[in-house]
């Protein structure tokens, strides 16, 4: 019989997550501070906008790391998340590759943020903190920080793009639901938000915008920390139970992907599925595996970047990290995938492209909405428009077998639904997506402002 899902028992829930640092012969290099550009080691992150044994997971060189009880506790509200088999799509392709995807849009906000949600509120009322503080772009990571502090009694403050704010109010509202507290970015609240209004007050926003009013407002009201959807290493880390759940599926399928795939703004869904599996690249044990990281066109800075350091935020008083970047103060075409529109990308994926153990890619959205309309005729699952570029790059990736007559194993992970984003869907079934073209000036300006640091 043919079988379409693979599916884990909670006891086969992952008890560690992956730290991919461990394996790394040649890890991303230290943050530098905000201002004066030395070497952040000892504090690590001062001031301490994290909790600190989130701080501590940051610098952590442990290749396994205990999940706390509780967390593994409360992700068994969704997890494991299930393993399919594309037959459908697979037969429509007419391609001889068979496609897998991990569907993380069984948890309750929609998507896999929570994985790190609950981690990072869990160790926030560790520490005897009131609230959280941060940023969200579509507002999945938003909607995920809101669930996590419910549960865990804490408040929850969400500055949410301000594109994202109009074209997604379903998103505000499940946020508000869970007791979340959102404003749009630009915002009036915060002394940074007010400087970016007064140059261009109908400014569609940007997540390095959201990020420093997010940070700002941490740092200037008590009993509250910053929290982060992205990018750095714990959340990267906690986002692994994703890719340690596959390898146990793809056991069960008695299959071995050649191809990972992964949509990628700063990097968490995409490296929480590679990462585990980069690790058998990383040691020898399947060195040609392909890793694939798939970007927006709108926000191409994998692709068109520069490997260089630059702030994580617009107003630079986050640490200055070495990563791809199309520039701290680049503002994006407003495209429906908001997950997709920051300027940077996680430091350690950054590092495995810069050392050719992975790819990136850039699709537009006209492009990538084809394809996850392809998806969503055969498979039934109306996916976020995030993940359709991933559903572009395993189309394609599958075509390109048809082509050859090779028989690859696609995986690629399908990180959130698109219930709350099918206006997205609207414009494309009416032909009214933004055609946006690539801001190569505007790039090449923002990178110009980028801090002076060699090595």
């Amino acid at each position: 019989m043919v079988q379409y899902k693979y599916l884990l028992n909670e006891s086969d829930m992952p008890t560690h997550w992956y730290n991919i640092l461990a394996d790394m012969q040649n890890p991303p290099p230290f943050y530098r501070h905000p201002v004066t550009m030395e070497v952040m080691q000892d504090p690590p992150m001062p001031p301490p906008v994290f909790p600190m044994a989130l701080i501590e997971q940051e610098f952590s060189k442990e290749r396994w790391i205990e999940i706390p009880d509780e967390v593994q506790d409360i992700l068994k509200l969704w997890r494991p998340a299930p393993l399919y088999r594309a037959h459908r799509w697979e037969k429509a392709l007419d391609t001889p590759a068979k496609i897998y995807y991990k569907w993380e849009g069984v948890s309750p906000p929609g998507s896999h943020k929570p994985n790190t949600a609950v981690a990072q509120c869990y160790y926030a009322k560790q520490e005897g903190l009131e609230g959280l503080a941060t940023e969200t772009g579509a507002g999945q990571w938003g909607s995920a920080l809101s669930f996590a502090t419910n549960l865990f009694g804490l408040k929850c403050k969400v500055f949410m793009v301000a594109i994202s704010f109009q074209q997604k109010p379903y998103r505000r509202i499940m946020m508000e639901t869970w007791g979340g507290e959102v404003v749009p970015s630009p915002s009036s609240e915060t002394h940074a938000g007010r400087a970016i209004l007064e140059q261009d007050p109908e400014t569609p926003g940007s997540l390095g915008i959201a990020i420093s009013e997010a940070i700002e407002y941490a740092m200037t009201h008590d009993g509250y920390k910053y929290s982060l959807g992205s990018v750095v290493n714990f959340v990267l880390l906690h986002q692994t139970v994703i890719g340690l759940e596959a390898m146990k599926q793809m056991e069960m399928a008695g299959d071995y992907p050649d191809i990972v795939i992964g949509c990628a703004g700063g990097g968490s869904n995409s490296a929480g599925l590679i990462f585990p599996f980069m690790k058998d690249k990383l040691t020898g044990a399947k060195p040609d595996l392909r890793a694939l990281f798939v970007e927006s066109t709108a926000c191409p800075s994998m692709t068109r970047g520069k490997y260089a350091y630059d702030w994580g935020d617009t107003a630079k008083t986050g640490p200055v990290a070495k990563m791809h970047t199309v520039g701290h103060g680049f503002i994006p075409a407003p495209v429906h995938a908001g997950g997709l529109r920051y300027h940077g990308m996680a430091p350690s994926i950054c590092a495995l492209l810069d050392q050719e153990f992975a790819e990136a890619r850039a699709y537009h959205q006209n492009e990538v909405f084809d394809a996850a309309h392809s998806f969503a005729r055969n498979e039934g699952i109306i996916v976020a428009p995030e993940t359709s570029h991933a559903i572009r790059a395993a189309m394609d990736e599958a075509l390109a077998c048809k082509e050859s007559g090779e028989a690859k194993t696609i995986l690629f992970n399908a990180s959130g639904h698109g219930h709350f984003d099918l206006a997205a869907y609207d414009a494309y079934h009416r032909d009214n997506l933004l055609d946006y073209q690539l801001e190569e000036e505007k790039i090449k300006a923002a990178m110009a402002e980028l801090p002076q640091i060699s090595g």
